[in-house]
């Protein structure tokens, strides 16, 4: 899933974490980082390429923001985790019944 493997960086966790927070420029994103604004820009590449965020141009910025079509991506599969998860451990709920005294 290519967003989950954008978002194993630290730099792109916390870009996200930022949009999440509101709307932001290129620049405004790179001004939180020591990496060089290059460095800043293929980030974001890899996000826009996993659908997880937008970009469009305002002037002569552009402008950076949450894309929910690669968060739905990820929620459907975290959904489907979940069921596993919760299958199993009901199970593992009723063995440890049956196990007390």
């Amino acid at each position: 899933m290519d967003g989950l493997n954008a978002l194993a960086d630290p730099t792109r966790r916390t870009i996200v974490e930022m949009l999440g927070a509101q709307e932001m420029s290129s620049g405004e994103i790179a001004s939180h980082f020591t990496a060089s604004a290059p460095a800043i820009s293929q980030h974001l590449k890899v996000l826009r390429e996993a659908k997880l965020v937008t970009v469009r141009a305002e002037a002569q910025s552009r402008i950076y923001a949450l894309d929910p079509q690669g968060w739905r991506e990820i929620e459907a599969w975290l959904d489907r985790m979940r069921g596993f998860w919760a299958k199993r451990l009901d199970t593992l709920e009723e063995r440890l019944k049956k196990d007390q005294p």
